[in-house]
């Protein structure tokens, strides 16, 4: 396998720890820069340009090597969701050359071009579509950043991510994995607390749910002291009844379901 080019000294913490884990998913995969070209709708280029940092990859982008590899995009696209919001205004965001719209997705596979000339004079400004993210909430990932990186400088995140050992007891970034204990973290950003595993304020929660959505309340009810056995991603009725206890000390309804509410107050 070649070895990889040094990135760009320019490159943000957040960015660089993507593009890690982009390479050695790719690496892992065994597929050539071609053979990612052949695959998705970028080309080999377009691979090379995004790995080696001398462009910011696409959202889609992650996603397609993710599939491609027969990984979870999930922890992925977490890491490319802090790496744009650190990018700050006025960086390249998502979307860039190369990436398939919903329109392009009935005809034929495109590769990915060059980008575009210069744009023309700047008109009048266009309002947000709904699911663009509040300032607030990027100033919220920006923080969350710093916690990403430190839990990769721990190796945590990208400890054990492609071994499928049981026995790990790290947060592997590729897949949740069923009957595992995880790791929790503590961290803050902007005033709202995060365990590392998912950003999520309004996901449903409740008994047969799992995921990391679930490993992020296990770890955030064991935060605010209201554990709930082990922190294993599964919402079984140890977790229910945690959740129970914490509405009730909150006020809150007490009906053992994860939702808004609870997020808002495990959040704090």
């Amino acid at each position: 396998m070649p070895r990889w080019k040094e990135l760009p000294a320019q490159l943000g913490e957040e960015e660089r720890q993507l593009l890690v884990q982009l390479r050695r998913l790719k690496d892992h995969s065994g597929l050539s820069l071609a053979s990612l070209g052949a695959k998705t709708s970028y080309s080999g280029s377009s691979w090379e340009r995004y790995l080696n940092g001398k462009k910011p990859v696409p959202r889609a982008a992650v996603e397609e090597l993710a599939q491609v590899c027969g990984a979870d995009p999930t922890r992925l696209l977490v890491l490319h969701e802090v790496a744009r919001a650190a990018d700050g205004p006025g960086e390249p965001r998502d979307g860039g050359a190369g990436a398939v719209g919903p329109a392009a997705a009935a005809g034929p596979v495109t590769r990915a071009s060059e980008p575009p000339g210069p744009p023309g004079p700047p008109g009048p400004a266009a309002a947000a579509p709904p699911g663009v993210r509040t300032v607030r909430l990027r100033s919220a990932l920006a923080g969350l950043a710093l916690a990403v990186a430190v839990a990769f400088t721990g190796g945590l995140l990208a400890g054990q991510a492609f071994t499928g050992d049981e026995g790990d007891t790290g947060r592997g970034v590729f897949s949740y994995a069923q009957k595992r204990t995880y790791t929790c973290e503590d961290g803050r950003a902007d005033g709202v607390r995060y365990a590392g595993y998912a950003t999520t304020a309004t996901a449903i929660l409740d008994r047969g749910s799992s995921g990391w959505e679930v490993v992020e309340a296990q770890c955030l009810l064991r935060a605010h002291g209201f554990g709930a056995g082990k922190v294993d991603g599964a919402y079984g009725d140890g977790t229910k009844a945690a959740v129970k206890r914490f509405q009730r000390a909150r006020d809150l309804v007490a009906d053992g379901i994860v939702g808004p509410d609870t997020w808002g107050a495990l959040r704090k």
